[in-house]
């Protein structure tokens, strides 16, 4: 697990916190979270979050409501798109399964009910949203790919550009 006081992570330049408020105007953000309750979540969770993001939703909004997850919009911290499926409590502090991208569709040393693909939903990241209701944006949480963002769904686990 992450020791979450142990971090190379460091305040995003304000350009890229202009950037983040620009992309998401205030009618459609939902209140920040403040760094207090962003620290309690990551103590919790034995995490700590990536920059940008951990100072998005302490400072500028937690989720967006540009619409359902399912459409566009970014889920807030902690919370799962409706869709997502009911694979038990998500543990964003342990290590995320794959350490590459993985089609689990083309690997054969896949087996029916493999604990590796639920492991690769549940563990190392946080959920941003919902692509189509059976894709999910996650944040990486954990890991050499930490702050990097990848989809997963119904036959892998890929980087997303």
């Amino acid at each position: 697990m992450t020791d979450v006081t142990d971090t190379p992570d460091q305040r995003p330049a304000e350009a890229v916190l202009a950037f983040l408020r620009a992309a998401f105007p205030p009618e459609w953000r939902e209140p920040a979270l403040g760094h207090e309750a962003v620290a309690a979540w990551e103590a919790e969770n034995r995490v700590r979050l990536p920059e940008p993001y951990r100072t998005f939703v302490a400072e500028i909004g937690d989720g967006s409501g540009l619409g359902p997850a399912e459409d566009g919009g970014l889920q807030p911290l902690g919370r799962l798109p409706a869709s997502w499926p009911d694979l038990g409590p998500r543990r964003p502090g342990e290590p995320l399964p794959p350490e590459e991208a993985w089609s689990w569709e083309d690997d054969e040393t896949v087996v029916p009910e493999d604990p590796r693909i639920d492991a690769t939903y549940s563990h190392g990241s946080v959920v941003l949203g919902s692509d189509d209701g059976y894709s999910f944006w996650l944040l990486l949480t954990t890991g050499r790919h930490r702050g990097e963002v990848w989809m997963v769904g119904d036959v892998g686990a890929p980087r997303c550009p």
